[in-house]
């Protein structure tokens, strides 16, 4: 119990000054540092991975606004990012990231 409690403490532990507070297990935080690089590398997953599941080649542009809750042990991470189309155009999507150690899972990928 306790190894496993220090594994998940190192997890969060460069999390901690990104976020306006720490969250109790499934609670939902604001992100305030969204350009954070282990924040940005999370979008930039959403993207890659809602690139290779469709006929979309989006090119991430910025992450507008993101928050995040533990869940068992999970993070997730709700983003709101812009990406560019193929086209040049701009455009707003909602994603949600689940991260567990390394391991990441795209769980939705959504234009607004």
């Amino acid at each position: 119990m306790m190894k496993s409690l220090i594994c998940f403490s190192l997890i969060l532990l460069p999390l901690i000054s990104v976020v306006e507070a720490f969250p109790g297990d499934g609670e939902l935080v604001s992100i305030k540092d969204v350009s954070a690089r282990n924040i940005r590398e999370v979008a930039k997953y959403a993207i890659d991975e809602h690139n290779s599941e469709s006929d979309d080649n989006l090119v991430f542009v910025k992450i507008i606004e993101g928050k995040w809750q533990v869940r068992s042990a999970i993070l997730i991470y709700d983003l709101t990012i812009a990406a560019k189309n193929e086209g040049g155009a701009t455009k707003n999507y909602k994603t949600v990231v689940m991260e567990s150690g390394r391991d990441k899972i795209l769980y939705s990928f959504n234009e607004l």
